[in-house]
């Protein structure tokens, strides 16, 4: 897939979802030479990929660039003073992408004035090219704007459009930041297995490559995942023992559904 830029690409943050962004970008087919990365301090790992591939570098907003696209991959908590810098880079044909949990299209507009701005939320599998993002649109971006953002998130993995912007809240809660509840339950599993007798690096090694490989087949399948599920439970074996406990009225269900509320409220907060 080439990706094809109007103007110059203008990264502002270069972590780990920023980097996986550019990563991604360059093997897709767009230039070095058409992307900014404005950053105080890359790490060097980051500064050997810019230097590596041409990708300018500024520590601070430059004066008489107008962007094609401006990428905000930088923590919500710093928005605040990042914004307003970063006007000057508007111009009337930019689109304004924001990867920031909780800040709103009308606190983006606020700083930036009345722009395209598109508000998305992807997740950290993006920096192995296996996320996915949820995202959506004010009413000024364009199809073309939209295509071009659509491709440039889909360099991470999927990409899927919400119908309102209340429901990136709650794609932050389910995707966002799902990956470290996966993370924990191969903790949990690991630690069960601990307490049965077994070595501790072995059961982690056992559920580690467990949810790993179970998160493979789902991803290879074209079954739901209550079929494969129900594939791998033999009636009264020892996994349906097991699903007796985390599918009673007190078992996982409930306990997701208080957790992934949890997240949204906070994500709610976070734009306040």
């Amino acid at each position: 897939m080439s990706i094809a830029v109007s103007g110059p690409i203008v990264l502002v943050g270069a972590g780990n979802m920023g980097g996986a962004m550019l990563g991604g970008w360059i093997k897709s087919g767009v230039s070095g030479g058409d992307v900014l990365v404005i950053d105080p301090g890359p790490a060097p790992a980051m500064q050997k990929l810019l230097a590596d591939k041409g990708v300018a570098h500024a520590t601070a907003v430059p004066d008489g660039v107008k962007a094609g696209v401006i990428f905000l991959a930088v923590k919500p908590q710093v928005m605040e003073a990042v914004l307003p810098p970063l006007k000057g880079l508007v111009g009337p044909d930019t689109v304004i992408v924001s990867v920031a949990a909780g800040k709103t299209l009308g606190f983006i507009e606020g700083h930036l004035g009345e722009a395209a701005v598109v508000r998305a939320m992807p997740n950290t599998p993006a920096m192995i090219g296996r996320g996915v993002t949820g995202a959506f649109a004010n009413t000024r971006v364009t199809e073309k704007q939209r295509a071009l953002v659509h491709d440039l998130l889909k360099v991470s993995g999927a990409v899927e459009w919400v119908a309102s912007e209340a429901d990136i809240d709650t794609v932050t809660a389910v995707s966002g930041s799902g990956p470290a509840y996966v993370f924990y339950l191969v903790e949990c599993m690991a630690e069960a297995g601990r307490k049965l007798g077994l070595e501790a690096d072995l059961a982690m090694r056992l559920a580690r490559e467990t949810v790993a490989g179970a998160g493979e087949l789902l991803h290879q399948s074209p079954d739901e995942a209550a079929r494969l599920r129900q594939n791998v439970t033999s009636p009264g074996g020892t996994t349906a023992a097991a699903l007796a406990i985390l599918m009673a009225e007190d078992g996982m269900q409930p306990l997701f559904d208080k957790a992934i509320a949890a997240a949204r409220k906070r994500a709610e907060e976070l734009a306040a």
